[in-house]
């Protein structure tokens, strides 16, 4: 069967039919919607033989044994966020479908081919992100916080897992699933504005971002609005605007992609007559140069203490979470790098803000790359969400040929 980009263009649009609506995709993980897509998939992937598995931790296997064990890898994650867009996380498994179609049609590969499903990227039902991939990478290691993670609707984690055959304390056994990967191939959306603004359809991901994530408390006295001269104030508020405010010089100076970004700020008592006593301010900072995101974070709390003592006010950090950042296999990038140009004429070399099922893998020593493909606008995690699609169909060929390349390299002896 040849490579048809254009089957996975209305296959993503059947996919969208079949568990979409009017406000968009309505795959959230852990649900009946999200089953009915795995299934589907099933389906999708039956007839190229490939054996189908679903591992400890709910992620989805689809493998077509070769001439040696070791094993090529494609993956991405059928689950999307409520009211999401119509690409995000599926158009990386139905490409890989595609791709996977093409290798069955040719007679037994010379290495394994595997497609994963991964389960749970979005975290959008329990906010717990990459769950799948950070159980097969074997990083998943907070398991008593996961055990308190309940829904809007007071279901717990533990329970909605076990509704869908996965039992949290076997999670980690999917480890076993990257005994034999030697390398790992994900497609995806850009989620942002880069390569349209370049008006390149396609680009190579270097890395995923690390990630400074705080809450930043800042305590100050409570006092009657009408009453408190402006001089004698120590207002809370005053602290956190003017931080929120110097993160953007401080990602300007830092540079390099560095982005910075103040989520939200909690006021008490939070009413009208009153001088602010305690704001709670949240921050996130990033950047692919973990000495660059080291000090973006040095400048924050320097220029905190210093809006602290200008104000007449205390300061307090306390670290949320944190992530190193995750560089991508060389001789992968440069495999995509060619693919593209093969495909479209044209790449560009960008991070990725994002975190991705990819970063885990990475993190689990197998060599990776990720390949991203235009978004319009720049947008994701809307229903407004969009590519063209005659790139979409560049997208499929380009993750194609990277397939082929790194067959031939991993049958070479190349990979882990």
């Amino acid at each position: 069967m040849a490579l048809d980009p254009a089957r996975t263009v209305a296959e993503l649009r059947e996919l969208r039919e079949l568990t979409g609506d009017a406000n968009g995709a309505q795959r959230v993980a852990w649900t009946e919607t999200w089953e009915r897509a795995r299934e589907w998939l099933r389906e999708k992937v039956a007839p190229t033989g490939a054996e189908h598995e679903i591992d400890e931790a709910g992620n989805q296997w689809f493998t077509l044994r070769g001439g040696s064990e070791r094993a090529v890898l494609i993956g991405g994650h059928m689950d999307s966020v409520p009211n999401g867009g119509w690409l995000d996380g599926c158009l990386n498994v139905l490409a890989g479908v595609e791709v996977l179609r093409r290798i069955a049609d040719e007679g037994t590969p010379p290495v394994t081919v595997r497609l994963v499903d991964w389960a749970d990227e979005e975290g959008a039902r329990f906010g717990r992100s990459l769950f799948g991939s950070s159980a097969a990478s074997g990083t998943m290691a907070d398991h008593e916080e996961l055990r308190l993670l309940t829904d809007a609707d007071g279901i717990s984690l533990p329970a909605a897992l076990a509704e869908h055959g996965v039992d949290l304390d076997r999670a980690l056994e999917a480890r076993r699933q990257l005994d034999s990967a030697a390398a790992y191939l994900e497609l995806h959306i850009e989620q942002g504005p880069v390569l349209e603004s370049l008006d390149l359809p396609l680009g190579v991901v270097l890395g995923t971002f690390g990630v400074e994530r705080h809450r930043i408390t800042w305590r100050g006295q409570a006092a009657h609005a009408g009453s408190t001269p402006m001089a004698e104030r120590r207002d809370a508020l005053a602290g956190a605007a003017k931080l929120a405010l110097e993160i953007r010089d401080i990602a300007r100076r830092v540079g390099d992609g560095a982005v910075c970004t103040c989520g939200g700020v909690v006021c008490r008592p939070g009413i009208v007559t009153s001088v602010v006593e305690t704001a709670e301010q949240l921050l996130d900072q990033r950047h692919l140069d973990a000495d660059k995101l080291a000090e973006l974070l040095r400048q924050a709390k320097e220029a905190s203490a210093r809006f602290a003592a200008e104000e007449r006010i205390d300061v307090a950090w306390e670290r949320i979470w944190s992530i190193h950042p995750i560089l991508f296999d060389d001789t992968l990038i440069r495999f995509c790098d060619e693919a593209i140009v093969e495909v479209a004429g044209a790449s560009h070399r960008l991070p990725s803000g994002p975190l991705h099922d990819a970063a885990e893998v990475a993190r689990a020593g197998v060599p990776t790359v990720m390949m991203f493909v235009q978004s319009l606008r720049g947008l994701s995690h809307t229903k407004l969400e969009d590519t063209k699609e005659e790139h979409i169909e560049l997208s499929v060929a380009a993750l194609d040929r990277l397939a082929a390349k790194t067959i031939d390299w991993v049958a070479g002896g190349g990979g882990r």
